[in-house]
């Protein structure tokens, strides 16, 4: 039963002008301490006047569309590459914005392109002498003479954007009719003095606000629109840098680090800088770069918000790109709190995880919109937002079961949730829990096993928990993460050069490596290096346990396509060997520790073409022929290959035991629930014992101490008990 007048705080409400009586109401409902203004709104004299903070959301760059319509030369750009032509003849004429939203750029005619863009033959991969191309400013096209006939030919041309991306989505979203904001770029000078004018004199009209949220910081993640009647979406990624180039910018780079940037090493081919491919040096150069400027023009702006007595929020989604809260430098931009939208248990585990701010906060969803972030009804007919709130939670929750943060909160238009009673009382249940949960963490951590998994990726900690963006299903590594992400074990991530450099570390028991072959996950050619191979090798034989999910340590290189398939006891088949005589091999027969909770259908997905190295392997699970579960041991170590992870609970429960079994620690059960749906946590200092069902319907389950004492739990679809131990 909950209490309004002792279970409230730690909550950030949406509000709403034309709306103070609904806003007033549902900030007593859910106990918010906390009101915002989201981009599409304000808030009154009346709600300023209520006795909550105020929470004031600032976005710099795209702050006054009138200096940066007087100031077009200072917009944000980007690298695009140009839709394929194939040469019908030594002649081909190209328009440079055929297929992409041309409400969203401009080719930038302003710079000289003969000194920034570059066309390619992609046919032979070489670049096209300058003295071969022309471009036509007036009709936005370039031409290219002295091409061999049914060559392929692009062109990479900067452009400006002259519609801010998250503004865009927004103002389509909810059919604004309004006028197109448009996003400057601090790299230059003007626009500095001008933000920080700007937010100066915001600071000034803003007496009443006392966190400003910054949404966020001045470089949105990339995202590319398409023709609309041909395709809405081109490429996004929510971790990339390529909306962060400019002239100015690559001229100061090359100041600063001695070489230049070209266009081809953001293009990368129509690749772009996506997270899925294995960063080149000179990307990494960049992004450190980026990364030393917005820090130290950040620092700048939020000391301006210190000096009028209000704290600062990031908003780790928009326009967060520079800033890398997983980076060395981020505690250096002071601030004061962290806000993550999150759908899932990664992403609040992501939040959590961050050092260097006081105060950690989660945007839950949905978002509070007529539609959700793939077009499907929400807050109109058709939609269902309690029954979204509940099961976003429910992933979320598992997250927080493990590891705290410090507020929830909403954003949106307050007034869709008028007719949306159901959705009032899901979130008020949520916000109940999430206080619950908090007070527990507070008083002491929760049990945890003494068991340590390090995941090996190619971006290794500064990518610690997130990819490229809100949870991806069909993406082994995402799929892996997120069953991570509530287990009661200790989870770190490290990368191919953490491992040159220093070694494994020694607390780490299980290393995971999951993804496609050539991904940034897998680690393409970085498995190329006989270094790596040699201290995993090392490693395993002394004893440690490694898990390889798709196509691990996959590359074209040796006799080997998995480079580690000497440890994994599996290799793929590409096409190389086929009349090479493969081991037999046959499933074994019974129970194995890692399968003794599984009741189910064994479903991971699988990867064509492994097939067994060793007579030594165990063969634990098979698809119509194909290995889907090896074990192998190696020296003192033990290593087990996945076909493939597709995170729901019976697999969880299969990755936890995997874990223990590749750890050597085969005791298992004590904290744990009989029921894979289910999930709970001993929090040692209060002796309370929190049961979750994840699922949507009712659950029962055993729980086992650690001293052997079980007790029985029955659970409503998603539902949360404690209990006193």
């Amino acid at each position: 039963m909950r209490d309004n007048k002792t279970d409230a705080g730690d909550f950030t409400l949406p509000g709403e002008a034309g709306y103070e009586e609904l806003t007033l109401e549902l900030a007593d409902r859910w106990g918010a301490d906390a009101i915002r203004d989201s981009d599409g709104t304000v808030l009154s004299d009346k709600i300023l006047a209520a006795d909550y903070d105020i929470y004031s959301t600032i976005c710099l760059i795209r702050a006054d569309n009138e200096w940066a319509r007087a100031h077009r030369d200072k917009l944000q750009q980007n690298y695009l590459k140009s839709q394929p032509a194939v040469a019908e003849s030594d002649r081909v004429e190209i328009d440079l914005l055929r297929g992409f939203f041309r409400e969203q750029f401009a080719v930038n005619a302003d710079d000289d392109p003969k000194k920034w863009w570059q066309v390619y033959d992609r046919t032979t991969g070489q670049e096209v002498p300058k003295d071969q191309w022309t471009f036509a400013a007036d009709k936005g096209t370039v031409t290219v003479r002295q091409v061999r006939k049914w060559h392929t030919i692009t062109v990479n041309f900067l452009a400006y954007r002259i519609w801010e991306a998250i503004s865009m989505y927004n103002h389509i979203t909810n059919n604004w009719d309004r006028e197109h904001l448009m996003p400057i770029d601090p790299i230059h000078p003007e626009a500095q003095k001008f933000i920080l004018d700007y937010l100066q004199k915001w600071l000034d009209e803003h007496p009443r606000t006392k966190i400003v949220r910054f949404t966020s910081l001045f470089y949105n993640f990339a995202w590319f629109w398409g023709d609309p009647s041909v395709q809405r979406f081109l490429y996004a990624d929510w971790g990339s840098y390529e909306m962060t180039v400019s002239p100015r910018a690559m001229t100061l780079f090359a100041q600063s680090r001695g070489y230049e940037m070209t266009s081809e090493d953001f293009v990368n081919g129509g690749a772009y800088c996506s997270s899925h491919n294995v960063p080149s040096e000179r990307l990494l150069a960049w992004m450190d770069f980026m990364n030393e400027f917005v820090v130290q023009f950040g620092r700048q702006c939020i000391d301006l918000v210190h000096a009028a007595g209000k704290v600062a929020y990031l908003f780790y989604d928009d326009h967060w790109v520079g800033a890398e809260p997983y980076g060395d430098r981020f505690k250096d931009l002071g601030f004061d709190g962290l806000i993550k939208c999150a759908f899932n248990a990664f992403e609040a585990r992501l939040c959590a995880g961050v050092s260097g701010v006081r105060t950690k906060e989660l945007r839950l969803h949905p978002y509070l919109f007529p539609t959700g972030l793939r077009g499907e009804p929400t807050f109109m007919p058709g939609g269902d937002p309690a029954g979204d709130a509940r099961r976003f939670w429910a992933d979320i929750r598992r997250g927080l079961l493990r590891a705290p943060v410090d507020r929830i909160g909403l954003g949106g238009y307050l007034h869709l949730v008028r007719d949306f009673t159901d959705f009032i009382e899901a979130i008020a249940d949520i916000a109940h829990e999430f206080r619950a949960l908090k007070r527990l963490h507070a008083e002491g951590p929760p049990h945890g096993a003494p068991l340590k998994v390090a995941v090996l990726t190619a971006w290794g900690a500064l990518r610690s928990w997130v990819y490229v963006g809100h949870f991806i299903h069909g993406m082994e590594l995402y799929e892996i993460t997120e069953s991570l992400a509530g287990l009661p074990i200790q989870v770190s991530f490290i990368s191919f050069a953490d491992i040159l450099r220093a070694g494994i570390p020694q607390d780490v028991n299980v290393i995971i490596n999951a993804g496609r072959s050539g991904s940034a996950w897998s680690g393409g050619e970085l498995w190329k290096n006989e270094k790596i191979i040699e201290a995993l090798t090392e490693w395993i034989a002394d004893g440690g346990g490694f898990i390889g999910v798709g196509e691990p340590s996959a590359c074209r290189h040796s006799s080997q396509f998995f480079q580690l398939a000497h440890l994994l006891g599996v290799d793929r088949e590409i096409g190389l060997t086929l009349n090479r005589t493969k081991t037999a091999w046959t499933a074994a027969p019974g129970e194995h520790f890692i399968l003794q909770d599984n009741q189910e259908e064994i479903d991971l997905g699988q990867v064509e073409g492994i097939y067994v190295l060793s007579r030594e392997a165990l063969v634990l699970a098979q698809k119509d022929g194909s290995p889907q579960i090896v074990l192998n041991s190696f020296g003192k170590g033990r290593a087990i290959y996945l076909s493939g992870f597709r995170y729901m609970p019976q697999n969880t429960r299969l990755l936890h035991r995997a874990l223990c079994w590749a750890a050597q620690q085969t005791e298992f059960g004590a904290w744990t629930c009989s029921v894979s749906q289910a999930d709970c946590a001993f929090f040692p200092a209060s002796k309370k014992l929190v049961v979750i069902n994840n699922g949507d319907q009712a659950a029962e389950t055993q729980v086992r101490g650690a001293d052997g004492k079980a007790i029985d739990v029955r659970l409503e679809a998603y539902a949360m008990e404690i209990i006193d131990w």
